[in-house]
């Protein structure tokens, strides 16, 4: 991929620098749940403040259709300062007469956030009027927002077009991360893909069959394509009216030489709760009035033993039921594999709500190459999409 960075800014020194962050966090009774965004802005705010930039950080939060005093970014601008250490300001508007006497008092080094990008409609319409009074706020645009590059909104998209563009610290990190994974990968290349519904991932498989040498499916989606190879599954979660299309994504992986690699034994229980009764059984013989709720040690093993062998690891997607224990088993177990190989060479990229929680839960986010905080952008990646914000970039990702 070729795009701008910092690198290619030069002197900013009291220039007026727009920033597209993702500050979308969770929030309750004001108080941020889960920083991880907030923190992963620090290297490109920190680094433009000190080089005496003035800078205008743009969001969105949450999902107004207008102005929605309870979605307004103030909170996450004390957030915000309490996670970059130093003075954050914030103003209450991010366009017109109120945005733009604001940035005039400002000063070489300030900081401010400005209000929700969503109180206007213009944002998700990527109107060129909104766009261009976004544009007469600042000089320069640094986009530092992978999870929203899905978006060709005013902010992910339009800007890059009217003010010179660059690719911010953290956009960079996970551009450059993402082109090792999928975009040239070494090889021999390992896909991990969890979920509950292969329709929800269908692009995914069907686009990763053709990247990768080894598919590994885990989760409810792995019910599927058992079943649509004649096991019975029992209760368990199944898209049964998926089987034929489990089976032509199995007939494409054969086709490009990926190998697709399912369970062949799965703990299963009779309850769906915190410490239900459960066992391990081979996949031929899941009981009737049983449901399959993570993959068994055997399984894992091979998959271990797989890993072993390649030099890029993609992740999307917990192996079973992990938010509840002892269901967590497998995806913990395959993290700590993976995270050791890591730490041996191996290039490991993951992404997605689920699996950020899951590794975070076994410990190991921090062992792996990579870990994106995106959502849907790292979704449409993984499905080969052009995203809108990283193609005005100038990259292809």
């Amino acid at each position: 991929m070729v795009f701008k960075t910092l690198d290619d800014i030069g002197d900013v020194h009291g220039k007026r620098v727009l920033v597209r962050s993702d500050l979308n966090v969770p929030m309750e009774g004001g108080v941020v749940g889960d920083a991880s965004r907030l923190r992963a802005t620090v290297p490109t705010i920190a680094e433009l403040a000190d080089g005496g930039a003035i800078v205008l950080i743009l969001s969105h939060f949450g999902r107004p259709k207008g102005v929605d005093a309870s979605l307004s970014l103030r909170p996450v601008a004390v957030a915000l300062a309490d996670v970059l250490g130093r003075p954050v300001g914030f103003v209450t508007d991010c366009v017109g007469p109120i945005a733009e006497a604001a940035v005039a008092a400002m000063h070489p080094g300030d900081i401010a956030v400005l209000e929700n990008l969503r109180f206007h409609l213009g944002e998700e319409a990527n109107d060129p009027d909104f766009v261009a009074s976004l544009a007469k706020l600042g000089e320069l645009y640094v986009d530092d927002s992978f999870s929203t590059a899905h978006r060709a909104h005013a902010s992910t998209e339009g800007l890059a077009h009217v003010l010179p563009a660059f690719a911010g610290r953290e956009m960079g990190a996970e551009l450059n991360a993402l082109d090792k994974a999928l975009g040239h990968p070494v090889h021999p290349v390992a896909a991990v893909v969890g979920g509950s519904k292969v329709s929800s991932k269908l692009d995914v498989l069907l686009h990763l069959v053709t990247k990768v040498n080894h598919l590994m499916i885990g989760g409810a989606m792995a019910n599927t394509f058992l079943a649509a190879r004649g096991i019975n599954v029992g209760k368990s979660l199944c898209e049964h009216d998926m089987a034929a299309t489990a089976l032509d994504v199995l007939a494409r992986a054969e086709a490009a030489n990926c190998t697709v690699h399912l369970p062949y034994d799965v703990v299963v229980a009779t309850e769906f709760k915190a410490g239900a009764a459960n066992r391990t059984v081979n996949v031929h013989e899941i009981p009737a009035d049983a449901m399959v709720l993570d993959l068994g040690p055997a399984a894992v093993e091979m998959l271990g033993d797989v890993l072993k062998t390649c030099k890029t690891l993609v992740w999307n997607g917990p192996l079973g039921a992990f938010e509840i224990e002892p269901f967590d088993r497998a995806t913990v177990a395959l993290a700590r594999i993976a995270a050791a190989l890591t730490a041996e060479g191996l290039v490991s990229v993951a992404g997605g709500g689920d699996t950020v929680a899951a590794l975070n839960h076994a410990g190991v986010a921090d062992g792996f190459t990579f870990v994106s905080n995106a959502g849907g952008a790292f979704l449409e990646w993984m499905e080969g999409k052009a995203l809108p914000g990283i193609v005005a970039l100038g990259g292809d990702a």
